[in-house]
């Protein structure tokens, strides 16, 4: 039976993925907390996906189709302005919750302060044959008010988030010009007005997929630059953590080739904070050519990889 009133709205963007969608549907359906609606958003998707969700006979699923591709934070605004719920919660079409994950999420809202906005959890990340825990255990604050943690990088997974509805209010969501990082850049601008809380366990399997828009390179690349422009107010006040974001940028950009913004970059961070030591050493690494910092740069990743 469809409520006309429930606690939790899940949001579900998808873009043809058919074959992956039955896994997590199913894993919001199997949630020991019931009351809720799941609004998928199918994103112009030219497969079979209407098909797939419409042998889902449970009243609680809401099926919104786009006419034309318009991305995924479109798709989760969609969602998002169609729910009903109090709590939104937002699922990837190729994760799969545990099925406690939003029993222990209201049970969590139940004892917090007003202010607290968004309750997330640690999560299992699967790529290959690799099974990663995250958020690091190395991040010192992971709740409260984590604004000045999350302006060094994002470490809340959208799946695992779920959110009062106010949150959306006065226009805030997800940015639809962002080619990546769209979740980042909305954390960092409601941790402004709401403190978070973190639930200390995983909660859900999220799967890195071929086709996943956070493996494009030139997407992580754009999306971060017209965050860190965005958002440069804040990032200014931390002179050496905003080096350090001029120094992925500068980086990134020489890996793809782009060799002229890359150390345009590069000179930006050092100007930002003159002792850091990781971009002297890219600095003086290319004065030798793009060859050799191309050999720099696949011994660090493997050193990377092998840590």
């Amino acid at each position: 039976m469809r409520s006309q009133n429930p606690k939790v709205s899940v949001v579900i963007p998808t873009y043809n993925r058919a074959h992956l969608l039955p896994r997590a549907i199913q894993s919001v359906l199997d949630q020991t907390y019931q009351d809720l609606e799941i609004i998928i958003v199918d994103d112009g998707s030219r497969d079979n996906t209407e098909r797939v969700i419409k042998n889902f006979k449970d009243e609680r699923i809401r099926y919104i189709q786009h006419n034309q591709n318009k991305g995924a934070s479109a798709a989760r605004n969609t969602g998002i302005r169609e729910s009903r719920g109090k709590y939104i919660a937002f699922q990837d079409s190729d994760d799969e919750w545990f099925s406690n994950k939003l029993e222990k999420q209201i049970e969590a809202f139940a004892d917090a302060p007003p202010e607290v906005g968004i309750v997330y959890s640690g999560f299992y990340r699967i790529e290959a044959d690799r099974k990663l825990y995250l958020p690091s255990d190395q991040l010192s604050l992971k709740e409260g008010n984590i604004h000045n943690e999350l302006l060094k990088g994002n470490f809340v997974g959208t799946p695992t988030v779920l959110m009062k509805k106010e949150c959306f209010r006065n226009q805030r969501y997800f940015n639809e010009s962002l080619p990546a990082l769209e979740d980042w850049e909305l954390w960092i601008e409601l941790s402004k007005y709401y403190t978070f809380r973190y639930i200390k366990k995983p909660l859900l399997c999220s799967y890195s997929t071929p086709n996943s828009i956070n493996l494009n390179e030139n997407n992580m690349l754009k999306a971060h630059e017209i965050i860190l422009l965005t958002h440069l107010d804040d990032f200014s006040k931390n002179k050496k953590n905003l080096s350090e974001h001029y120094y992925d940028i500068g980086t990134g950009l020489c890996s793809i080739g782009n060799f002229n913004n890359g150390k345009n970059y590069l000179i930006k961070s050092l100007k930002a904070y003159c002792l850091n030591f990781k971009t002297i050493s890219v600095l003086f690494i290319l004065l030798f050519g793009h060859n050799i910092y191309y050999k720099f740069r696949d011994l660090h990743r493997k050193i990377g990889h092998r840590t």
